[in-house]
Protein backbone atom coordinates (compact mmCIF):
# COMPACT_ATOMS: atom_id res chain seq x y z
CA UNK A 1 0.00 0.00 0.00
CA UNK A 2 2.72 2.69 1.00
CA UNK A 3 4.71 1.59 -2.16
CA UNK A 4 2.03 1.85 -4.57
CA UNK A 5 0.77 5.50 -3.15
CA UNK A 6 4.10 6.55 -3.76
CA UNK A 7 4.35 5.64 -7.36
CA UNK A 8 0.90 6.66 -7.83
CA UNK A 9 2.51 10.49 -6.45
CA UNK A 10 5.11 9.83 -8.53
CA UNK A 11 3.40 8.63 -11.80
CA UNK A 12 0.86 11.82 -11.03
CA UNK A 13 3.66 14.37 -11.17
CA UNK A 14 5.64 12.67 -13.92
CA UNK A 15 1.87 13.09 -16.19
CA UNK A 16 2.11 16.80 -15.19
CA UNK A 17 5.40 17.59 -16.18
CA UNK A 18 4.68 15.97 -19.88
CA UNK A 19 1.77 17.95 -20.14
CA UNK A 20 3.79 20.89 -19.23
CA UNK A 21 6.36 20.07 -21.55
CA UNK A 22 3.48 19.98 -24.43
CA UNK A 23 1.74 23.17 -23.58
CA UNK A 24 5.40 25.29 -23.82
CA UNK A 25 4.54 28.12 -26.54
CA UNK A 26 5.67 31.21 -27.82
CA UNK A 27 4.58 32.93 -24.70
CA UNK A 28 7.42 31.27 -22.61
CA UNK A 29 10.15 32.54 -25.53
CA UNK A 30 7.98 36.26 -24.64
CA UNK A 31 8.87 35.99 -21.28
CA UNK A 32 12.51 34.70 -21.88
CA UNK A 33 13.32 37.82 -24.50
CA UNK A 34 11.15 40.46 -21.58
CA UNK A 35 14.07 39.22 -19.05
CA UNK A 36 17.21 39.26 -21.79
CA UNK A 37 16.03 42.66 -22.31
CA UNK A 38 15.15 44.20 -19.80
CA UNK A 39 17.59 46.49 -17.75
CA UNK A 40 16.39 46.21 -14.32
CA UNK A 41 16.44 42.87 -12.40
CA UNK A 42 14.52 39.83 -12.01
CA UNK A 43 11.65 39.88 -8.96
CA UNK A 44 10.25 36.76 -7.74
CA UNK A 45 7.06 36.67 -5.34
CA UNK A 46 4.63 34.18 -4.33
CA UNK A 47 2.85 33.18 -0.81
CA UNK A 48 2.81 29.86 0.59
CA UNK A 49 4.32 26.96 -0.97
CA UNK A 50 4.34 29.36 -4.01
CA UNK A 51 6.83 31.45 -2.36
CA UNK A 52 8.71 28.67 -1.08
CA UNK A 53 9.31 27.24 -5.08
CA UNK A 54 9.81 30.90 -6.41
CA UNK A 55 12.72 31.27 -3.74
CA UNK A 56 14.16 28.64 -5.09
CA UNK A 57 13.81 30.13 -8.66
CA UNK A 58 14.94 33.20 -7.77
CA UNK A 59 18.32 31.50 -6.58
CA UNK A 60 18.64 29.17 -9.68
CA UNK A 61 18.42 32.58 -11.82
CA UNK A 62 20.90 34.43 -9.58
CA UNK A 63 23.21 31.48 -9.81
CA UNK A 64 23.22 31.21 -13.76
CA UNK A 65 23.79 34.82 -14.88
CA UNK A 66 20.22 36.49 -14.57
CA UNK A 67 20.16 38.55 -11.96
CA UNK A 68 17.27 37.94 -9.33
CA UNK A 69 15.81 37.89 -5.77
CA UNK A 70 12.53 37.04 -4.10
CA UNK A 71 10.52 39.55 -2.86
CA UNK A 72 7.58 38.34 0.26
CA UNK A 73 4.50 39.86 -1.43
CA UNK A 74 3.07 40.73 2.29
CA UNK A 75 6.24 42.30 3.25
CA UNK A 76 5.87 43.90 0.14
CA UNK A 77 2.48 45.78 0.69
CA UNK A 78 3.92 47.09 4.16
CA UNK A 79 6.96 48.53 2.49
CA UNK A 80 9.38 46.35 0.54
CA UNK A 81 7.80 47.23 -2.75
CA UNK A 82 10.51 49.29 -2.47
CA UNK A 83 12.99 47.03 -4.02
CA UNK A 84 11.12 47.06 -7.16
CA UNK A 85 12.92 49.75 -9.65
CA UNK A 86 11.62 51.03 -13.32
CA UNK A 87 12.86 47.92 -15.57
CA UNK A 88 12.69 45.14 -13.11
CA UNK A 89 10.68 42.01 -14.35
CA UNK A 90 8.66 40.78 -11.63
CA UNK A 91 7.58 37.19 -11.81
CA UNK A 92 4.40 36.44 -9.63
CA UNK A 93 3.35 32.88 -8.77
CA UNK A 94 0.01 31.90 -7.77
CA UNK A 95 -1.59 28.37 -9.02
CA UNK A 96 -5.08 30.07 -8.14
CA UNK A 97 -4.14 33.34 -9.66
CA UNK A 98 -5.99 35.02 -6.66
CA UNK A 99 -4.14 35.19 -3.89
CA UNK A 100 -4.83 38.16 -2.25
CA UNK A 101 -1.52 39.50 -1.07
CA UNK A 102 -0.23 38.61 -4.77
CA UNK A 103 -3.25 40.68 -6.30
CA UNK A 104 -3.06 43.34 -3.97
CA UNK A 105 0.59 44.44 -5.18
CA UNK A 106 -0.31 44.00 -8.79
CA UNK A 107 -1.37 47.52 -9.70
CA UNK A 108 1.58 48.92 -7.88
CA UNK A 109 4.18 46.94 -10.04
CA UNK A 110 2.46 48.22 -13.18
CA UNK A 111 2.91 51.68 -11.64
CA UNK A 112 6.30 51.28 -10.47
CA UNK A 113 7.52 50.41 -14.30
CA UNK A 114 7.95 46.90 -14.12
CA UNK A 115 7.10 44.29 -16.68
CA UNK A 116 4.91 41.67 -15.19
CA UNK A 117 5.09 37.59 -15.67
CA UNK A 118 2.25 35.92 -14.50
CA UNK A 119 2.90 32.42 -13.62
CA UNK A 120 -0.74 31.02 -12.70
CA UNK A 121 -2.98 27.74 -12.61
CA UNK A 122 -6.09 29.47 -14.15
CA UNK A 123 -5.38 31.53 -17.14
CA UNK A 124 -9.10 33.54 -16.05
CA UNK A 125 -7.71 34.59 -13.03
CA UNK A 126 -6.50 38.08 -12.18
CA UNK A 127 -3.04 37.52 -12.14
CA UNK A 128 -3.23 35.56 -15.34
CA UNK A 129 -4.85 38.81 -17.10
CA UNK A 130 -3.13 41.39 -15.44
CA UNK A 131 0.78 40.15 -16.72
CA UNK A 132 2.58 41.24 -20.15
CA UNK A 133 3.04 37.20 -20.39
CA UNK A 134 1.06 34.54 -18.72
CA UNK A 135 3.01 30.81 -18.30
CA UNK A 136 0.14 28.13 -18.03
CA UNK A 137 0.94 25.94 -14.61
CA UNK A 138 -2.28 24.58 -14.85
CA UNK A 139 -2.36 20.52 -13.36
CA UNK A 140 -5.12 18.20 -14.61
CA UNK A 141 -5.12 16.81 -10.93
CA UNK A 142 -2.49 17.50 -7.86
CA UNK A 143 -0.99 13.77 -6.17
CA UNK A 144 -2.48 14.96 -2.76
CA UNK A 145 -5.86 12.53 -2.62
CA UNK A 146 -7.67 14.78 -1.17
CA UNK A 147 -6.90 17.52 -3.89
CA UNK A 148 -5.74 19.75 -0.96
CA UNK A 149 -2.17 19.94 -0.67
CA UNK A 150 0.16 21.33 -3.90
CA UNK A 151 2.16 18.72 -4.75
CA UNK A 152 2.33 18.42 -8.81
CA UNK A 153 1.29 22.43 -9.39
CA UNK A 154 4.48 23.34 -6.94
CA UNK A 155 6.35 20.87 -9.30
CA UNK A 156 5.33 21.53 -12.52
CA UNK A 157 5.95 25.42 -11.12
CA UNK A 158 9.29 24.04 -9.93
CA UNK A 159 10.20 22.71 -13.51
CA UNK A 160 8.83 25.96 -14.93
CA UNK A 161 11.39 27.99 -13.17
CA UNK A 162 13.94 25.72 -14.21
CA UNK A 163 13.11 25.72 -17.75
CA UNK A 164 13.01 29.93 -17.57
CA UNK A 165 16.63 29.70 -15.98
CA UNK A 166 18.16 27.67 -18.27
CA UNK A 167 16.67 29.36 -21.37
CA UNK A 168 18.11 32.24 -19.74
CA UNK A 169 21.62 30.78 -19.25
CA UNK A 170 21.91 29.57 -22.84
CA UNK A 171 21.21 32.67 -24.66
CA UNK A 172 23.39 35.00 -22.53
CA UNK A 173 25.94 31.90 -23.32
CA UNK A 174 26.38 30.96 -19.84
CA UNK A 175 29.76 28.80 -19.57
CA UNK A 176 30.99 26.42 -16.48
CA UNK A 177 33.66 29.01 -15.53
CA UNK A 178 30.51 31.78 -15.04
CA UNK A 179 28.95 29.42 -12.68
CA UNK A 180 32.06 28.79 -10.74
CA UNK A 181 32.66 32.78 -10.07
CA UNK A 182 29.13 32.56 -8.03
CA UNK A 183 29.98 29.24 -6.32
CA UNK A 184 33.57 30.22 -5.08
CA UNK A 185 33.32 28.49 -1.95
CA UNK A 186 32.32 25.22 -2.39
CA UNK A 187 33.45 22.36 -4.07
CA UNK A 188 31.94 22.72 -7.49
CA UNK A 189 33.90 26.14 -7.51
CA UNK A 190 37.36 24.81 -6.29
CA UNK A 191 36.81 21.95 -9.87
CA UNK A 192 35.71 24.75 -11.83
CA UNK A 193 38.23 27.40 -10.93
CA UNK A 194 41.23 26.25 -9.78
CA UNK A 195 43.91 25.42 -11.95
CA UNK A 196 47.27 23.16 -12.15
CA UNK A 197 49.64 25.92 -12.32
CA UNK A 198 47.94 27.40 -8.70
CA UNK A 199 48.67 24.34 -7.00
CA UNK A 200 51.44 22.73 -9.01
CA UNK A 201 55.48 22.11 -7.49
CA UNK A 202 57.82 24.46 -9.29
CA UNK A 203 61.38 25.87 -8.39
CA UNK A 204 63.62 23.96 -5.88
CA UNK A 205 60.74 21.98 -5.25
CA UNK A 206 60.57 20.17 -8.73
CA UNK A 207 62.17 16.90 -8.62
CA UNK A 208 64.29 16.36 -11.76
CA UNK A 209 67.94 14.51 -12.70
CA UNK A 210 69.76 13.86 -15.58
CA UNK A 211 69.47 11.39 -17.76
CA UNK A 212 73.62 10.43 -16.93
CA UNK A 213 72.88 10.70 -13.28
CA UNK A 214 73.54 7.57 -11.10
CA UNK A 215 70.65 6.22 -9.20
CA UNK A 216 72.35 7.24 -6.21
CA UNK A 217 71.47 10.66 -6.50
CA UNK A 218 68.46 10.46 -7.90
CA UNK A 219 67.48 8.08 -5.26
CA UNK A 220 68.11 11.24 -2.93
CA UNK A 221 66.22 12.76 -5.28
CA UNK A 222 63.25 11.26 -4.87
CA UNK A 223 63.23 11.00 -1.10
CA UNK A 224 64.01 14.47 -0.60
CA UNK A 225 61.72 16.61 -2.74
CA UNK A 226 58.47 14.07 -0.88
CA UNK A 227 56.80 12.90 -4.35
CA UNK A 228 57.98 9.81 -4.71
CA UNK A 229 58.94 10.15 -8.33
CA UNK A 230 61.86 12.17 -10.72
CA UNK A 231 61.44 13.23 -13.67
CA UNK A 232 64.30 12.43 -15.88
CA UNK A 233 65.94 15.49 -18.58
CA UNK A 234 67.98 15.08 -21.60
CA UNK A 235 70.90 17.55 -22.30
CA UNK A 236 68.30 20.31 -23.27
CA UNK A 237 66.56 20.34 -20.22
CA UNK A 238 63.56 18.69 -22.46
CA UNK A 239 61.42 15.79 -20.35
CA UNK A 240 62.35 12.13 -21.73
CA UNK A 241 61.59 10.14 -18.76
CA UNK A 242 60.01 9.82 -15.14
CA UNK A 243 61.39 7.06 -12.27
CA UNK A 244 58.83 6.34 -9.18
CA UNK A 245 58.95 4.28 -5.97
CA UNK A 246 56.97 1.53 -8.13
CA UNK A 247 60.06 1.24 -11.08
CA UNK A 248 62.77 1.15 -8.03
CA UNK A 249 60.66 -1.52 -5.91
CA UNK A 250 59.91 -3.24 -8.99
CA UNK A 251 63.87 -2.89 -10.33
CA UNK A 252 64.81 -4.00 -6.91
CA UNK A 253 62.45 -7.12 -7.22
CA UNK A 254 64.70 -8.42 -10.25
CA UNK A 255 67.98 -8.49 -8.16
CA UNK A 256 69.09 -5.14 -10.15
CA UNK A 257 72.00 -3.32 -8.46
CA UNK A 258 70.12 -0.10 -8.90
CA UNK A 259 72.99 2.59 -7.06
CA UNK A 260 75.68 2.70 -9.58
CA UNK A 261 72.88 2.66 -12.92
CA UNK A 262 72.05 6.14 -14.88
CA UNK A 263 68.82 7.24 -14.44
CA UNK A 264 68.61 6.34 -17.94
CA UNK A 265 68.31 2.50 -17.31
CA UNK A 266 65.28 2.47 -15.07
CA UNK A 267 63.56 5.72 -16.31
CA UNK A 268 60.03 4.71 -17.93
CA UNK A 269 59.62 7.20 -21.09
CA UNK A 270 56.99 9.06 -22.38
CA UNK A 271 55.99 10.65 -19.61
CA UNK A 272 52.21 11.83 -18.94
CA UNK A 273 51.98 15.85 -19.01
CA UNK A 274 49.64 18.53 -18.45
CA UNK A 275 49.88 22.39 -18.91
CA UNK A 276 49.62 24.93 -16.13
CA UNK A 277 46.60 26.32 -17.54
CA UNK A 278 44.50 23.48 -17.75
CA UNK A 279 41.74 23.42 -14.84
CA UNK A 280 42.91 21.05 -11.66
CA UNK A 281 39.99 19.00 -12.19
CA UNK A 282 41.64 17.50 -15.38
CA UNK A 283 44.48 16.75 -13.59
CA UNK A 284 42.86 14.33 -11.47
CA UNK A 285 40.73 12.69 -14.86
CA UNK A 286 44.23 12.32 -16.24
CA UNK A 287 45.15 10.42 -13.23
CA UNK A 288 42.55 7.99 -13.03
CA UNK A 289 42.40 7.77 -16.41
CA UNK A 290 46.23 6.13 -16.39
CA UNK A 291 46.58 4.90 -12.93
CA UNK A 292 49.21 7.64 -12.06
CA UNK A 293 49.43 10.09 -9.10
CA UNK A 294 51.64 12.61 -10.67
CA UNK A 295 51.69 14.74 -14.28
CA UNK A 296 54.56 16.99 -15.09
CA UNK A 297 53.47 20.40 -15.77
CA UNK A 298 54.35 22.52 -18.69
CA UNK A 299 53.75 25.79 -20.01
CA UNK A 300 51.85 24.58 -23.20
CA UNK A 301 51.11 21.33 -24.91
CA UNK A 302 54.14 21.52 -26.96
CA UNK A 303 56.61 22.65 -24.45
CA UNK A 304 59.70 20.76 -23.63
CA UNK A 305 61.38 21.47 -20.34
CA UNK A 306 58.72 20.84 -17.48
CA UNK A 307 58.30 24.11 -14.97
CA UNK A 308 56.36 22.29 -12.10
CA UNK A 309 54.69 19.06 -10.96
CA UNK A 310 51.50 18.19 -9.36
CA UNK A 311 50.96 15.36 -7.12
CA UNK A 312 47.32 14.01 -6.14
CA UNK A 313 47.52 14.51 -2.77
CA UNK A 314 47.82 18.18 -4.00
CA UNK A 315 44.04 17.48 -5.47
CA UNK A 316 43.11 16.10 -2.03
CA UNK A 317 44.19 19.60 -0.25
CA UNK A 318 42.45 21.68 -2.51
CA UNK A 319 38.99 19.64 -2.45
CA UNK A 320 39.39 18.58 -5.82
CA UNK A 321 39.37 14.91 -5.37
Amino acid sequence: MILAEAKRVIEVEAEALKNLAASINGEFERAVHMILNASGRVVVTGMGKSGLIGQKIASTMASTGTPAFFLHPAEGIHGDLGMIMRGDVVIAISNSGETDEVVRILPIIKRLGASLIAVAGNPNSSLAKSGDVFLDISVKEEACPLGLAPTASTTVTLAMGDALAVALLVQRGFKAEDFAMFHPGGALGRRLLLKVEDIMHSGESLPLVASETLMGEALFTITSKGLGITGVTDADGALIGVITDGDLRRALGRGLDIINLPASALMAGKPKRISRDELAARALQQMEQYSITSLFVFDDADAAKPVGIVHLHDLLKAGIA
